[in-house]
């Protein structure tokens, strides 16, 4: 057998089919996508969740919970991680600088998981009751840092 005389097996190669070509083709005319209407002109892009003027799913179905925009969220380390990392003081930038937190939010939280047996300081926002018995259990303080104060609306 020779590569240069394989071939694929007869009827699996088909030709594109050339829409617009003129009337003789078949495909002629309107192309296949009716006379008018949205989705017969070039650049139509259907919208997600489109349902052809029927109420889509989405808004049909009736919407729960609450969601407070005024939330506070905190980045949140572990005093299990920070028995990890080296060193004896951590504050919200070094633990942004060894990528222990990504992003600070609205500042660092502090939780007991975990054990704690070195000697260590920690400047956090918040603290758990759990975390701050661990770490002053182990012999280091803890330190909190105000919470940063949001720009009011009123100028």
């Amino acid at each position: 057998m020779n590569l240069s005389q394989l071939r694929p097996p007869a009827g699996q190669k088909h030709k594109k089919q050339r829409v617009g070509q003129g009337m003789g083709t078949g495909r002629g005319k309107f192309s296949g996508r009716g006379a008018k209407g949205a989705k017969s002109v070039s650049g139509y892009s259907r919208m997600r969740g489109f349902e052809g003027g029927q109420m889509p799913l989405h808004r049909r179905l009736p919407k729960r919970g609450f969601n407070n925009i005024f939330r506070t969220e905190y980045a949140i380390v572990n005093v299990s991680t920070l028995e990890a990392l080296e060193g004896n003081k951590f504050d919200p930038q070094t633990l942004l600088d060894l990528g222990v937190i990504h992003k600070l939010k609205d500042g660092l939280k502090i939780l007991g998981s975990g054990d704690l047996k070195r000697k260590i300081t920690v400047k956090a926002n918040i603290f758990s009751k759990s975390a701050i018995e661990k770490i002053q259990a182990a012999g280091g303080t803890v330190e909190v840092i105000p919470p940063k104060v949001r720009a009011s609306k009123e100028a």
